[in-house]
């Protein structure tokens, strides 16, 4: 058994300790990120950007308020971002109905294509990821993590 540290001396049939284990996920983790960045970078986007973009499709037209709240950033923080984002055409402000101190923040036609394109994207990543497990191990795989979530951290 080979965990993703290179610098790893587990034995190939002794049972891998409990920070081993963990140390694996966190190594494994990190690699997906790395290459998640990498090419995301190469798709002229970042993690911030795309999270907001999928709030937004999550959440439907919120305040600015809620979008913020949504995503755990400030009033000025989520100001900066939704300014940059309509200044390249993916979402648009319009006045709350009723509130007129209040902003909605929805995506527009070409938002909406550019999380199809995300989206697609992260299909494809994904399936790169998890591409040397077959169906039965990619479901065994969702059971333990799942278990480990459950039971290892009460969540």
């Amino acid at each position: 058994m080979r965990l993703l540290s290179k610098s790893s001396n587990v034995k190939p049939h002794r049972v891998p300790s409990a920070p081993e284990l963990v140390e694996a996920l966190l190594t494994l983790t990190q690699a997906i990120r790395r290459r998640h960045n990498a090419r995301l970078a190469s798709y002229d986007s970042s993690v911030p950007r795309a999270r907001l973009l999928r709030a937004l499709v999550e959440l439907g037209t919120p305040r600015m308020s809620d979008l913020a709240d949504h995503l755990g950033l400030t009033a000025r923080t989520i100001t900066t971002a939704v300014d940059a984002l309509e200044r390249d055409g993916l979402l648009a402000r319009r006045p709350a109905p009723g509130d007129r101190r209040a902003t909605l923040v929805e995506l527009t036609p070409a938002g909406r294509g550019h999380i199809e394109e995300w989206q697609a994207f992260q299909r494809q990543l994904s399936e790169e990821v998890v591409a040397p497990l077959n169906p039965a191990e990619r479901r065994q795989l969702v059971k333990l993590l799942e278990r480990i979530r459950i039971e290892g951290l009460g969540e």
